[in-house]
């Protein structure tokens, strides 16, 4: 869709005629979302906006100024409308006890806003981010020292406010060195605070390995102090651990980057993606305590980062899980979280849809991709000349299918394709066509494009575990793409959401919110407060809170055509176990006792209408919403250690009038994101129409 939106930009004067195929009835992949029973929306899973996607907020800014919604008839009419800081975030920790315990912070505004255009033309680097993450120790010591005033260190005082030359910096880190002043927490500050001036001062020094010898040797004499604050917390004060925990981390993170050169290294943050984020952080000093933190593990949460699905075996590229997390903490800019003020697909897809065709693109939807068809080996270079499809349904008049529903004056998506705008749609529901699913072979008819007369060029924007099943061709041509389909593996995921009768506070939470917490037990490590989207929703009863919850899915059964079912299934019965045996720890008051939620506080959609209570007990549940992630397009995209070098990039020619667009691919952030999905996107805009100029996708050029 981020090429689609490019390629037709009024600056490009209509030379572009570009026309849309898409499964089913609805636009958003991964993102798509739906309106189901009382307009309450339906997504795939949690989706969060961090305050650095600078591509896919200008897309969106750019996207609401031009579709120039009337605020009176429209909720949601602006960009400003549409987005809303979320700066509440939490991680849990394990007790010694087995109790879980959140702990929650919220995060200062960040200068500016994402989209807002750049101070500087790239301001990220490696020297630069080490100094802001250096900059954070000492807050950090100050908050775990409160009440208690810091020393100077003796010969050392100043240095950072006086300007001393490099050889003096180097000369006062020698001293506490070879005196061992580093005895005392305290002096600690100074320490970091010539290692900061030190590392400010790297690129003139030289020889630069002894440099960063000595600056190793005070980063090691730094965690030695750091390890035995630690394990003198253990079993201790929970919130100084942490704040001694992120203290480590940061350290590890200076001194890898050190080690292994990555300040001058070519290949920036991927010189280091054949480890493991967890084993380089190990290497580099890390204790055990601090790799199973909440920080941590919050981190693989958030990026699905458990091979197969087993959250037994976290795995992560570290130079991807690097970037990702000096980017979220030191580049965002107005939050470091945004909410979406309604479902995704009503937020960035509806408009989208909305705005390229006001450009005049055209959409096919009920078109299912079957083969990729490529020209013969002799005929020169290799190009698709074809594209054979599934018709899996055809539109009354054979006009094209209207897509949006009005819920409260927003346009959205619904859940369920209408029928009555199909040939047949009776039988078509009466029969259960179900128009998403891998598994649905049923189909109206075919279609046939040929190049040349029915196209030009070929944007592919499914995802990665597809083209096995629609592009085989390519699979068996190109060495890369075999490489690529063996080596970038995905997983399944879950999600529920849950509408109740009592707010967070009666629910138990008794820390800030609207918050997002991960880190959390399995299996659903991750929860949100989404009460917000009650305004946006139709229920007849009040609903005083709603909650989404996700994780990752193990793969349950071998694909067929009755794995949806069986997952879904799966998902229910761990999402009971969890209502009745975890959540109680986030939300105490909604357990009678361990083992029993209290199922009366979901709100059923259907009772308002009925007048009576329809189910009682855990078959309340089927009243909400839940989802087992398992077709290849919906699947996650992981970015496991080695697997990197495998991506191939939106600018790669292997076939002559082809380009590929998701977050699967190599865009320079290389996690599966919507920031991602939007840089590969214009990516593959540029690979056609040589615009956006490379420089203008932010973090494409990033170390």
């Amino acid at each position: 869709m981020a090429t689609a939106f490019e390629l037709t930009r009024p600056e490009h004067r209509g030379l572009y005629d570009v026309t849309v195929y898409q499964m089913g009835f609805r636009l958003g992949g991964k993102g798509a979302s739906g309106r189901g029973p009382s307009g309450r929306i339906e997504e795939h899973g949690l989706h969060l906006w961090m305050g650095f996607y600078e591509n896919a907020f200008r897309l969106m800014r750019s996207c609401y100024g031009e579709l120039r919604r009337n605020p009176r008839t429209c909720p949601i009419a602006t960009f400003e409308d549409a987005f809303a800081p979320a700066p509440v975030v939490g991680v849990t920790d394990r007790l010694p006890s087995g109790a879980w315990e959140p702990w929650v912070a919220q995060f200062p505004p960040g200068k500016g806003m994402p989209g807002d255009p750049l101070e500087e033309r790239n301001p990220f680097s490696v020297a630069g981010y080490l100094e802001k993450a250096l900059a954070l120790v000492p807050e950090l010591l100050r908050s775990a020292n409160a009440g208690r005033a810091a020393p100077t260190m003796p010969g050392s005082e100043g240095a950072r406010r006086v300007g001393a030359s490099p050889g003096d910096v180097l000369g006062m880190i020698e001293r506490i060195l070879r005196y061992g002043q580093l005895a005392t927490t305290a002096a600690v500050f100074e320490a970091v605070d010539l290692l900061r001036t030190a590392l400010q001062s790297l690129f003139a020094l030289s020889p630069r390995d002894s440099v960063e010898g000595t600056l190793l040797r005070l980063l090691d004499a730094i965690g030695a102090v750091v390890r035995r604050e630690l394990d003198a917390l253990v079993g201790g004060d929970m919130g100084l651990r942490r704040v001694w925990e992120v203290v480590e981390l940061i350290l590890c993170i200076v001194r890898g980057s050190l080690r292994y050169g990555l300040v001058f290294h070519p290949d920036g943050f991927d010189a280091i993606n054949e480890y493991e984020w967890s084993d380089w952080l190990r290497r580099n000093g890390a204790s055990e305590r601090s790799l199973d933190s909440g920080f941590v593990r919050a981190l693989y949460d958030l990026a699905f980062a458990y091979e197969d699905g087993d959250v037994r075996r976290p795995a992560l590229a570290a130079g991807v899980a690097l970037r990702g997390a000096l980017r979220m903490f030191f580049t965002y800019r107005g939050s470091l979280f945004f909410r979406m003020q309604a479902g995704m697909g009503d937020i960035v897809f509806a408009p989208m849809y909305e705005v390229l065709k006001q450009r005049g693109a055209h959409f096919e939807f009920f078109h299912r991709l079957r083969n990729v068809k490529l020209s013969p080996p002799e005929a020169g270079p290799a190009h698709v000349r074809a594209l054979e499809f599934d018709v899996q349904a055809e539109i009354v008049g054979g006009g094209e299918y209207t897509p949006l529903v009005d819920f409260k004056g927003l346009p959205c998506w619904p859940a369920k394709a209408d029928h009555r705008q199909l040939v047949d749609g009776e039988r078509l529901e009466r029969e259960g066509w179900a128009f998403e699913s891998h598994w649905e072979t049923r189909r109206a008819g075919e279609k046939t494009l040929r190049v040349g007369a029915d196209f030009d060029f070929v944007v592919l924007g499914v995802s990665v575990g597809a083209i096995p099943h629609v592009a085989p061709e390519l699979v068996e041509r190109a060495p890369s793409w075999r490489a690529m389909v063996q080596n970038v593996k995905s997983v399944a995921t879950q999600a529920f959401q849950v509408w109740l009768r009592a707010d967070a506070q009666e629910l138990g939470w008794n820390r800030p919110g609207p918050v997002n917490v991960s880190g959390f037990v399995e299996p659903f490590d991750t929860w949100a407060d989404m009460t917000h989207l009650e305004r946006v929703e139709c229920f007849e009863e009040p609903v005083r809170s709603i909650a989404y919850f996700c994780s990752v899915l193990p793969d349950v059964a071998p694909e067929s055509p009755d794995l949806p079912a069986i997952a879904r299934a799966y998902v229910r019965d761990n999402v009971v176990r969890f209502l009745d045996w975890d959540v109680g720890w986030l939300w105490p008051a909604a357990v009678r006792r361990p083992g029993e939620f209290r199922w009366d506080l979901l709100v059923d959609p259907e009772e308002a209408r009925a007048g009576a209570p329809q189910r009682t007990g855990a078959a309340r549940f089927d009243s909400q919403f839940w989802t087992a992630n398992v077709n290849p397009s919906d699947r996650y995209v992981l970015s496991l250690p080695g697997t990197i070098k495998y991506r191939i990039s939106p600018l790669d020619m292997t076939f002559d009038n082809l380009t590929i667009a998701g977050d699967w691919t190599r865009s320079g952030l290389d996690t599966g994101c919507v920031e991602s999905a939007v840089m590969s996107g214009l990516l593959a805009a540029h690979a056609i129409s040589h615009f956006p100029p490379l420089e203008e996708i932010i973090g494409y050029d990033h170390p």
